[in-house]
């Protein structure tokens, strides 16, 4: 079992940098130039961040579950090391939020309360 969650690990991983790079690189640059996105706070500066932040948030999840797949194949699974898993990945994710949207998009606070609450469980 501890040989399929390697696997499984390394397969996230290699998607998480995948879907990053390459949806960088033939998606959203390219869905950046059309001339007709939403046009939310007065242009479409809001639009594209929110869309780029969460693009590369849905990559920054597979880290974790990367992560946490491997902290379930150790032969003594760590409860707390898993929250502390879950707690960087939604520190991640606010900070990614935060700065993406220039605090504009409000999932930031969530994400970091879901952060904070993760790491003090893992200290209970």
């Amino acid at each position: 079992m501890t040989f399929l969650l390697y696997i499984s690990a390394c397969l996230l991983l290699l998607v998480s940098f995948a879907h990053s790079y390459l949806g960088e690189r033939y998606i959203l640059i390219r869905l950046f130039k059309r001339d007709n996105l939403p046009k939310l706070f007065g242009n479409d500066d809001f639009t594209k961040r929110t869309l780029r932040f969460a693009w590369h948030l849905t990559s920054v999840t597979w880290v974790g579950f990367a992560a946490i797949l491997l902290a379930l194949a150790e032969p003594n699974l760590n409860k707390a090391k898993v929250l502390y898993i879950i707690a960087v990945t939604f520190a991640i994710h606010f900070i990614v939020a935060l700065v993406g949207s220039k605090a504009k998009h409000l999932s930031w606070m969530l994400f970091a309360v879901v952060s904070i609450l993760s790491a003090v469980a893992a200290n209970s």
